[in-house]
């Protein structure tokens, strides 16, 4: 048995321990039982529970380095996803350097191996079909682990007055972000309200793909990618539907309300207590306890199919939910051009440490 494997099972033992023993206070935190996994599960892909209360099973590890992107953060361990996403953000990655004439993307946090909640940095993200996607262009040559983990990521939002920075926004910002949205996957995009707002201002008259993306505290340095629920997937939780319109007209209340300092007579933040196993569907149990998957990391090419892995687990697994159907096709775009940069790999070196950013 393996180092990893010990660990793994007394952690599992231990948290199933103190569930069945303990009080709430004493139990494992879920995402000290989720962060201790190094590699995914062994099993078929599929997205279990709700975007902030849930896990992933037969996660695939998103490959660090391609023509049009480069993956950051690697030492959070956090580029595992649902294949149908990885799929997807290689194909977005392409689609964004001939359409928003984007050198290339710089992914952010995905999710853990096998998802589950984060020790720190995010409510969601734990079912695989979640990613942050930097406002800051690839560069034209391979990062080193050390630069990918320390590089500063600007914010494009002015801290005094929470409106855009003018100095830092660029127009492909918004030709990123609008190519994103009208992919037929993409279920939401979060964004901080200032970026929102500069959105509304400059859209023109193409404003449908605005209704997806949603104005969200943080955000201001990158932006949120969430896809819907995949087939295949019947225990995975879809989200409300967006409604109608652009929602340019309910950025007040962030703006008036939300975003302002709060008064000198209001009640004390006071962090939600976390999660613990009893809490997430019971088919996360399963994919904690499940051995590691073998074999090197998956690698999805975009010019793969769009069609979404599709497999179902065994009945411990399955709720019999309905799985939700593909998506309409996508909006067309008109092409720009761009070309993809050559780089030489670096030689890999000690991982710091990084300093994780406001939950979002």
């Amino acid at each position: 048995m393996t180092l990893g494997s010990r660990t793994r099972l007394s952690l599992f033992a231990l948290g199933l321990l103190t569930a069945l023993s303990a009080p709430a206070e004493a139990q494992t935190p879920a995402k000290e039982l989720f962060g201790a996994e190094a590699r995914p599960n062994a099993g078929p892909p599929q997205s279990i529970g709700f975007y902030s209360k849930g896990c992933l099973s037969g996660g695939m590890e998103m490959p660090k380095d391609g023509p049009t992107w480069q993956v950051m953060k690697p030492s959070r361990n956090r580029a595992f996803a649902h294949p149908t996403m990885i799929r997807f953000l290689q194909r977005l990655s392409g689609d964004a350097a001939r359409e928003a004439n984007w050198r290339g993307l710089l992914f952010g946090d995905m999710a853990q191996p096998r998802g589950g909640p984060m020790k720190d940095g995010h409510a969601s993200h734990q079912i695989g079909l979640d990613a942050d996607i930097y406002l800051t262009e690839m560069p034209t040559r391979r990062l080193s682990p050390h630069e990918r983990d320390t590089m500063p990521l600007p914010s494009v939002i002015d801290k005094r007055t929470n409106h855009i920075d003018l100095s830092r926004w660029r127009p492909e910002m918004l030709k990123l972000i609008r190519t994103a949205a009208r992919e037929p996957e993409v279920e939401r995009i979060f964004v901080h309200p200032g970026i929102k707002e500069q959105l509304c201002k400059t859209a023109g008259r193409d404003r449908v793909w605005l209704n997806k993306v949603r104005p969200m505290y943080g955000h201001d340095y990158h932006f949120h990618v969430r896809i819907v629920c995949q087939p295949g997937s019947p225990n995975c939780q879809p989200q409300e539907p967006t409604g109608t319109g652009d929602g340019c007209d309910k950025l007040d209340y962030w703006f008036n309300v939300a975003l302002r300092p709060p008064k000198p007579s209001a009640k004390p933040y006071k962090k939600p207590p976390p999660i613990f196993m009893s809490a997430l569907p019971k088919a996360c149990n399963a994919v904690l306890n499940a051995p590691d998957k073998g074999g090197a990391v998956m690698a999805a090419s975009p010019a793969q199919s769009r069609e979404p892995v599709a497999a179902a687990l065994s009945d411990d697994f399955d709720t019999g939910a309905a799985p939700i159907p593909p998506a309409a096709p996508r909006l067309p775009a008109p092409p720009a051009a761009a070309t993809a940069p050559a780089y030489a790999p670096e030689p890999a070196e000690a991982l710091p440490m990084p300093r994780f950013r406001p939950a979002n």
